[in-house]
């Protein structure tokens, strides 16, 4: 997090906090007593914040209004191109493993499926971890088995996933993905064995890591609102029941929210370290 700007003027703050978001500048507000203060999210953005900001402070209304007539030109385009809006909601990292979530569930309905599925799945054994085959850790994450389950994980995949990344930078959701994906996997492996797949773990991992992150900071890239969480909250608590139709790897579910309340925790210490950082160097 870096700080952008101070001011106790709340009418500025609010319409500057429009234009960054509106120009795709990941940027929140706080209050520090009677003062308001930017932050920008995603340290990458520093030098086009800084530009706009120095534009907006120049000319506000021309500013505004220069946005205004390039969102209404540039709106047909965007009408007309679907996929590309789709795109810009994800990162890198995002769009190439649900890429690869796409191949495998393809793969899964040929005649690859079973060697494939001996292959990917976490272990050979009930007993044994593989620690000779590490790729295993991760790989039942691309598993799915049906076409609910299939299209279920890659939505919130790309929506928690692709605001995560966009927020916060690949790396970050790299590290994310690996350590929701293992932790889950291992937990339902020592459960259950070695046969089951799915994506939910880390989707859990993500909306965990939403929930932490955006409490009480409505401005936030990641902010969910209660009724989605309630939704996820809900379906995960189903999952221990016999009402649902489909057969649910509940524990992964459980092990992957956990994963990502601890990185939540964890970012938020480290935003609130580069903060006190950055308001003691200022």
């Amino acid at each position: 997090m870096q700080k952008l700007l101070t001011t106790r003027n709340a009418d500025m703050m609010k319409r500057l906090h429009s234009f960054l978001q509106r120009r795709g500048v990941p940027v929140t507000v706080s209050e520090h007593g009677n003062q308001l203060e930017l932050w920008l999210v995603q340290s990458s953005y520093s030098a086009l914040a800084k530009d706009l900001i120095a534009e907006f402070k120049a000319d506000p209304e021309g500013a505004e209004a220069e946005l205004s007539t390039s969102s209404a030109t540039t709106a047909p385009r965007k009408n007309a191109s679907l996929l590309q809006q789709i795109l810009q909601q994800a990162g890198i990292v995002t769009i190439i493993y649900a890429v690869l979530v796409s191949l495998v569930f393809i793969a899964l309905n040929t005649q690859l499926a079973m060697p494939l599925f001996e292959n990917l799945r976490i272990s050979d054994t009930f007993s044994d971890l593989p620690w000779q085959q590490p790729w295993r850790f991760l790989t039942p994450t691309l598993l799915h088995f049906s076409i609910l389950h299939f299209l279920f994980n890659v939505f919130w995949w790309w929506y928690l996933g692709g605001r995560f990344e966009r927020t916060y930078g690949s790396v970050y959701l790299l590290i994310a993905l690996f350590s929701c994906a293992v932790f889950s996997n291992v937990m339902q492996f020592m459960v259950s064995g070695p046969y089951f797949g799915g994506l939910s773990g880390v989707v859990y991992g993500l909306f965990g890591i939403a929930v932490v992150v955006a409490w009480q900071r409505p401005r936030h890239p990641l902010y969910l609102p209660i009724g989605l969480i309630g939704f996820m909250l809900v379906w995960l608590l189903l999952g221990y029941t016999d009402l649902l139709w489909v057969n649910v790897a509940n524990t992964a579910h459980s092990a992957g929210l956990i994963a990502g309340l601890v990185l939540g925790i964890a970012i938020r210490i480290i935003e609130h370290i580069n903060k006190t950082k950055t308001a003691h160097g200022s």
